[in-house]
């Protein structure tokens, strides 16, 4: 392969801050921004699920997006990733406008996701997954022609991943056989092989026992040191134990965008949300 077959990986480009703000946001004058989200509007029929939401994720940022069953999560990460079309409003990526993009464009862009249903290779090994999400990146593309063992930049990235997953152990096991937590761990390792900057995480502890789930904090702020994390959770306990700040949707708004103290603090989060006794509880016994 020549160099003129090999990409360079996801562009990361910088960006200045631009448009309106977000609710409560406390991002400081002059941040570089990975992720905006401007008026983002989506209806289906008659219908508006998001309603105006306005978004600002600076560099490096871990987002924790909650808020009650229907209120326009998930489809705030479709709009996000590429697989619903805005009605109106913008997505910018390293302010890049990508909303209207297929989400391989997106991913290309350099923004990854993961799904509420573990999505891996189950007749691949742990290795053999990891080096598939590992080949783009390095600019393989879609390489038949040559013997993927003998990739050794490839195959030295995979055992890397591997490590950081902590799956070294399981290096030839194939995926159908690992553990639910293991392969929530191994989706998390695919999700950041392409070397994406901005990571989405639809509820990546979802199904774990208490002790997983810790384990499973630790392993995400370890894999995402350097990156731009957005995740949406239901288990507070994760939130306030990941999160550099909570963004509130409540009715397809954001009503609440700040600190982990803060949107505790808030009456309309607790109202809306929390509710006073858990916004209390959670004051109490902070993760």
């Amino acid at each position: 392969m020549t160099a003129n077959e090999r990409s360079a990986g996801p562009p990361q480009a910088s960006s200045a801050p631009s448009g309106g703000s977000a609710v409560h946001a406390v991002t400081s004058v002059g941040a570089t921004y990975s992720l905006e989200l401007k008026d983002l509007r989506k209806s289906f029929g008659k219908t508006e699920i998001i309603r105006g939401a306005n978004l600002k994720v600076a560099a490096g940022e871990r987002v924790a997006i909650i808020g009650p069953n229907g209120a326009g999560k998930s489809t705030l990460f479709n709009l996000i990733s590429g697989r619903f079309e805005p009605s109106s409003g913008q997505v910018l990526l390293h302010n890049q406008r990508i909303d209207g993009k297929k989400p391989f464009e997106i991913n290309r862009m350099g923004l990854s996701r993961s799904f509420q249903i573990t999505n891996i290779f189950p007749k691949l090994s742990v290795f053999e997954n990891l080096r598939c999400g590992v080949l783009w990146s390095l600019g393989y593309k879609y390489t038949f022609l040559r013997f993927l063992a003998d990739l050794d930049d490839a195959n030295e990235r995979a055992e890397e991943l591997m490590a950081m997953i902590k799956l070294e152990k399981k290096h030839d096991v194939l995926a159908t056989n690992l553990t639910y937590a293991e392969q929530r761990a191994l989706e998390i390792g695919i999700t950041i092989a392409g070397g994406a900057s901005v990571i989405l995480l639809d509820e990546p502890t979802a199904g774990m026992s208490r002790s997983e789930t810790s384990r499973f904090i630790n392993l995400i702020k370890e894999v995402t040191v350097g990156k731009t994390l957005l995740t949406v959770e239901h288990d507070m306990g994760v939130v306030f134990g990941l999160a550099d700040k909570i963004a509130v949707v409540v009715y397809g708004e954001i009503i609440a965008y700040d600190t982990p103290e803060a949107v505790r603090a808030d009456q309309r989060v607790q109202e809306a949300y929390l509710g006073s006794s858990v916004a209390d509880a959670q004051a109490g016994g902070k993760a």
